[in-house]
């Protein structure tokens, strides 16, 4: 370190010396034989921000536009002079590589308003993917802690690591390359790149390799919403057109519509807090289906038109100062026509309305003195049925979630699923169905307990008792266990085992618009060196929209609290009603000290085999084999039919 006294001075800039003239042929060929390189290079120095698919694509494009136009200037200091000998020695290679620089650097430039703005800011014209996402092959945790150390540099910080770390350019070399790209201070970028552990042999790995890829379909809901809207906005436009070529007196220019604020019948009827429909309190005694449209209205306000007139008015109209939420996949528009009123009184401080209209549930909540902080919130619960409709969440106050009871709730008690030897306590309730205050895992930064309410069902002929977890939303999630094809309630002193080491897991799926969570140990294994018996746990949640489902595997070594998850996905069939079948793995430490690779499968698994890193395998559904520290295999599972199962991912 440097003496205070003593005054550092930093280099002259390097000058780039001029190099010889390159044609469109020189760097035609570069970029043939060194492609996969230049699209890597790229592919590190652009902005994480920008996301794994669209990186990919730009730093595809950054390569193919890296062709010059015509013969570039022999006198002209474009870049630097390169070592003599192999790819370095190559004057074509140099350009094309300072030319994707350039691009990669402009791409994480931020947009301004005044300025014209560069090509690369934009996503590229070409080349183009459409309906799937593309990104490179998941690395180990080294590579994504330095993806995560190389994301905070800024953009010739990362440039400079890689020409250092990729390339093998010595600094003065660095320093010459990124001034010829553009780069105000490269003193200062290599500084930056400096606090950064040299981990340069990571940048050859898998995970930043654009050129090896793994397709996911985009999101498919979406993509059939947009496909409508299209087809919808393109026949209106013909219809127009139509409507435009009309000769003589025909229609106005707004054609058939009404004039405007023109009162429509559905439209007023919706706003009608005396066309509110209301069912009767016996009503889910006689009905075929148990969900919330035989929910009786309750509360001490269902009289109140005024505040029932103000909640549909803003439901159809939220203004500027409401604050509005909704689960992923959930409309927030005006009702159809009348809603169902199930709840109108106080809870805590404000006055709360809930609303059904047979596919969400609204609630609206307002402050009881004035109408200023009001806040409408949104759920989907269309195919609900007893277990699904049997709470809701009316109030949320200081950590604490009070909920509205069903009916044909009996009773209701608070267990912690952390602790499955501790007995359930009593919950009291009001005469309306309103709890008293219970605090919420949902939003608690750190998991020493998990409350889930457990509910004694009289919906059908034999008593039931149901588990149910506050995620964040109006619903609460159900709760069950067992094999995905025939999932039981949580009962039973393995059942409650295996939840207490999944409770903590749940903030994976927290405000997901989850409709239930089913968890399943599918495999249990002999650890090696007479460790104990370690499960293999599959947990699954189901959202009330059908896609976005989120699949956890979990190994839950003896001893441990929680499980560690082994491997996660999303929009995936597996560990579901559709793909009962599973496979995972995971790097596993005994007690002594030595490294194993473990794998566990469902019982449909008749074999398992390795490669990469580690190589063997094993009949049945198990494996373990000793493994070095940090190396890494592909799990490849086989039924007895021979058909292929694929880790979860």
């Amino acid at each position: 370190m440097s003496s205070p006294d003593v005054v550092t001075r930093r280099p002259a800039k390097d000058p780039a010396p001029a190099v010889p003239s390159v044609d469109v042929e020189q760097a035609e060929a570069a970029i043939v034989e060194h492609y996969p390189r230049l699209v890597r290079i790229g592919y590190l120095v652009l902005p994480p921000s920008l996301g794994r698919n669209r990186r990919v694509l730009t730093a595809h494009s950054l390569a193919q536009r890296a062709l010059p136009r015509g013969r570039t200037p022999g006198d002209a200091p474009v870049f630097p002079q390169q070592r003599a000998g192999g790819r370095q020695g190559d004057p074509g290679y140099a350009y094309v590589r300072l030319k994707v620089l350039r691009g990669a650097l402009d791409a994480g430039l931020p947009l301004r308003r005044r300025g014209w703005p560069r090509r690369a800011q934009f996503p590229p014209l070409l080349p183009q993917v459409w309906g799937l996402r593309l990104f490179p092959r998941s690395g180990g945790a080294d590579e994504l802690a330095l993806d995560q150390r190389l994301s905070a540099l800024s953009g010739p910080a990362r440039a400079a690591y890689v020409l250092r770390g990729l390339e093998g350019l010595a600094d003065a070399e660095v320093r010459k390359t990124l001034g010829a790209a553009g780069v105000d201070d490269p003193h200062a970028a290599l500084a930056e790149a400096d606090g950064v552990e040299a981990m340069y042999a990571l940048l050859d790995s898998p995970e930043f390799d654009p050129c090896s890829l793994q397709a996911r379909p985009t999101d498919l809901m979406r993509r059939r919403q947009h496909t409508k809207a299209a087809f919808v906005a393109t026949a209106a436009l013909l219809v127009c057109g139509a409507l435009l070529g009309l000769p003589g007196d025909g229609w106005g220019p707004d054609g058939a519509a009404a004039p405007a604020y023109a009162k429509n019948p559905a439209g007023e009827a919706a706003l009608d807090p005396g066309q509110l429909t209301r069912a009767d309190a016996k009503a889910w005694e006689r009905a075929a289906r148990t969900d919330f449209s035989v929910w009786p209205a309750r509360g001490s306000l269902t009289g109140d038109q005024e505040l029932l007139r103000r909640a549909l008015a803003v439901w159809a109209r939220p203004g500027g100062s409401v604050q509005v939420s909704a689960t992923p996949g959930t409309p927030a528009g005006a009702p159809p026509g009348p809603a169902q009123l199930l709840f109108a009184g106080e809870v805590d401080q404000a006055r709360v309305v809930m609303l059904y209209d047979g596919l969400r549930i609204a609630r609206y909540a307002e402050p009881r003195e004035g109408t200023s902080g009001a806040a409408l919130d949104f759920a989907r619960v269309d195919g609900a049925g007893a277990p699904t409709a049997s709470a809701l969440v009316v109030g949320r106050t200081d950590g604490n979630v009070r909920y509205l009871m069903a009916p044909w709730v009996r009773g209701v008690s608070v267990r912690d699923l952390t602790d499955p030897s501790a007995q359930p306590r009593r919950l009291e309730r009001d005469k309306d169905g309103v709890t008293d205050p219970v605090a919420s895992p949902a939003q608690a930064r750190t998991c020493t307990s998990w409350n889930a309410l457990e509910l004694s069902d009289r919906s059908t002929a034999r008593s039931t008792t149901r588990t149910v977890t506050d995620l964040g939303e109006l619903t609460p999630a159900h709760l069950t266990s067992g094999r995905p094809e025939a999932p039981r309630e949580v009962a039973g002193a393995a059942a409650r085992e295996s939840w207490a080491r999944t409770a903590c897991l749940l903030p994976a799926v927290r405000s997901h618009g989850v409709r239930s969570v089913n968890s399943w140990a599918y495999a249990a294994q002999a650890l090696p060196e007479d460790n104990g018996t370690a499960t293999w746990v599959c947990t699954r949640a189901e959202t009330w929209r059908g896609g976005g489902s989120r699949t956890l595997a979990q190994f839950q070594a003896p001893g441990k609290p929680t499980g560690a998850i082994a491997a996660k996905a999303e929009d995936s069939p597996a560990c579901g009603p559709r793909d009962p079948k599973v496979l995972a793995g995971v790097m596993w430490k005994s007690r002594a000290g030595s490294w194993y690779l473990l794998a566990g499968g469902s019982r449909q698994v008749a074999s398992i085999t390795t490669s990469g890193g580690v190589t063997a395998s094993a009949r049945g559904n198990t494996l373990s084999t000793r493994a070095e520290d940090g190396a890494r295999a592909e799990l490849n599972g086989r039924l007895e039919n021979g058909d292929r199962v694929r880790t979860l991912r």
